[in-house]
């Protein structure tokens, strides 16, 4: 049973949420850091932190900003898919830019972790395939669930943390430009796909 799950349950989300806050304040300052940072800026002592966070990953994956988010879309979304899907990246890069500080250093922990920890980080549970999925919704009318579900993943791979960084870090793009870039790319894949040319599901064939 987690720690926070026991008796006087406000008080501890309040630890918990101190915690939290100062692990995101530190890593958007340019720190990544440790659980005894973290309980220092808090103002909480090492020992309870360690209650609430064992290790320095548990604290970064809970102070990832994409941890608590279930859907993109806003309360009356539009019946377009186009639009829908403008809608839902539009948010979602506003919030890749926003935490980039924090999204670079859960993308550099995943690049550093073995697969078992990998898999375990905010940053690979395809929370964003969901939410762009669920953009997608009315293709499944006319499309086979796998398509629209293979659609998802190529939006997803050209929009995020890991696509902005090269953009800004290896293409060298001023970052206003590469957001237009991202969100163009991810129109460009739908049209592809309402025009009859979705992308490729199933194995290679040669």
């Amino acid at each position: 049973m987690p720690y926070e799950s026991g008796g006087r349950s406000r008080q501890k989300q309040r630890t918990r949420d101190a915690l939290v806050t100062a692990a995101r304040e530190l890593v958007a300052a340019g720190v990544t850091p440790t659980v005894e940072q973290a309980a220092a800026a808090a103002e909480v002592s090492r020992p309870t932190a360690y209650r609430y966070f064992p290790n320095q990953r548990a604290l970064l994956s809970a102070a990832h900003p994409e941890t608590t988010t279930t859907s993109l879309l806003p309360a009356d979304p539009p019946g377009d898919v186009s639009q829908r899907l403008a809608a839902v990246i539009d948010t979602f890069i506003e919030l890749v830019v926003e935490t980039e500080a924090q999204q670079r250093t859960m993308l550099r922990l995943a690049l550093g972790a073995d697969p078992a920890e990998r898999a375990a980080l905010p940053l690979r549970q395809g929370r964003a395939i969901s939410w762009i999925e669920e953009a997608l919704l009315p293709l499944q009318d006319s499309l086979p669930a796998e398509t629209v579900h293979q659609l998802a993943i190529a939006i997803r791979s050209v929009a995020g943390i890991e696509a902005l960084s090269w953009l800004l870090d290896v293409a060298k793009l001023p970052r206003d430009e590469a957001v237009r870039l991202i969100k163009w790319s991810a129109q460009s894949l739908l049209a592809a796909t309402l025009a009859g040319s979705p992308p490729p599901v199933g194995p290679l064939i040669e």
